[in-house]
């Protein structure tokens, strides 16, 4: 076993390689844990020494508790690969695929670390879980001169069957903590009948089997290769004809891609009349800004603040339209709940009043995410692009 290896752990932070930057605390990820404590070879895109997985005994023994307790699977449970963790940033001289691939370690890492969070259904949990998939992915489209996208098409379809999943359950905890904010404005004689308790008969049971489909999922073969698949890519990943080429003479056109599909699904949604089409125009455009933001924070080790600059202005956008997504789909649930009362013979006035309300929010949020985007599409944050 080589001496000059890298661990990554919140408690004990990675040393960096010779000739680049240690990570800061936020992009540190924890050990990942595997079957035997083994050297991973050279990449033939990493600067410096590759990671080490370290085995179960091992991380129990940093944290103090058995290694089912960190992980519980069933036993009889197919041996699974581990992700190899980035512990290291590339240098700003570091080849396109050299900037890629740290990034996609460092989301790999991630996905799997909180396994055994989102199969315990801990506080957001599913969430970052979800958001490291659809990093996963999208960093595979964007940066298709990269990693070839026709060699990763499979694994971003299963990365897309994951992050459902996970959606599914996300989507139960958010929407009836929406709705019960909104109750909480209305005045109490205009709540007419159990409001609250329909809002969390509605969801629990639906939480409950969304969370159970997740927790067989991850128990699937289906996973497991998925994780094979993913050990692959940041092991050894197919090469595009500028994998070699600097990062910074790269990278900044695949941003200018996303970003211009970004501003013409924003125009298309500003053009098109209210109503349904216009919702699910906003929502396509969200996800033109999400893969903006995504390739910019995967560019930002070569090309630094602008990039850097120019995610928080994508994230900004994202997050707008996704409050406004949220508040549709809390509209369409007020009327389910308003039906489901009515056939229990109960009043479904509330439900009405719920439904306006966050209707009047959509309508605000839309107006919003217009003036967001004017402001983060400026010249001056993507002076960078080419």
């Amino acid at each position: 076993m080589s001496t000059n290896t890298t661990q990554t752990n919140a408690r004990f932070p990675a040393q960096a390689a010779p000739g680049t930057e240690p990570l800061p605390p936020a992009e540190q990820s924890g050990v990942t844990a595997g079957p035997s404590p083994v050297t991973a070879g050279p990449s033939p895109v990493t600067a410096g020494p590759s990671p080490v997985t370290a085995g179960p005994s091992a991380v129990a023994a940093q944290r103090g508790t058995s290694a089912l307790a960190v992980r519980p699977v069933p036993a009889d449970a197919p041996r699974r690969p581990w992700i190899t963790a980035a512990g290291t940033r590339p240098r700003r001289s570091a080849s396109a695929a050299e900037v890629v691939l740290a990034y996609l370690r460092i989301h790999a890492d991630t996905l799997v670390s909180l396994e055994p969070m989102a199969r315990g259904d801990q506080p957001d949990a599913v969430h970052q879980m979800r958001v490291a998939t659809r990093r996963l992915r999208a960093t595979l489209r964007s940066f298709g001169a990269v990693i070839p996208r026709p060699a990763t098409a499979e694994l971003a379809g299963e990365l897309h069957w994951l992050g459902g999943l996970l959606g599914e359950v996300r989507d139960a905890e958010v929407l009836p903590a929406q709705l019960r904010d909104t109750l909480r404005s209305v005045p109490a004689e205009l709540l007419i009948g159990p409001v609250h308790a329909r809002v969390q008969g509605y969801y629990a049971p639906r939480h409950a089997a969304a969370h159970a489909e997740l927790v067989a999922a991850l128990d699937s073969e289906r996973f497991t290769s998925l994780l094979a698949a993913l050990d692959r890519l940041t092991l050894d990943p197919p090469r595009g004809p500028r994998s070699e080429d600097p990062a910074r003479d790269v990278l900044p056109a695949a941003v200018r891609r996303a970003f211009r599909q970004a501003r013409r699904r924003m125009r298309r949604a500003r053009h098109t009349p209210a109503g349904a089409a216009r919702e699910a125009a906003l929502h396509q455009a969200r996800k033109s800004a999400r893969r903006a933001r995504y390739a910019a924070e995967a560019a930002a080790p070569a090309i630094g603040r602008p990039a850097r600059r120019f995610a928080r202005q994508m994230k900004k956008v994202q997050s707008v339209i996704g409050e406004h997504h949220d508040s549709v789909i809390a509209r369409q649930a007020a009327r389910d709940l308003g039906i489901g009362a009515h056939l229990s013979g109960e009043n479904a006035f509330s439900y009405g009043l719920l439904h306006d309300m966050e209707r009047r929010e959509a309508d605000r949020l839309d107006a919003q995410a217009l003036r967001t985007w004017h402001k983060a599409s400026r010249k001056r944050h993507r002076r960078w692009l080419p």
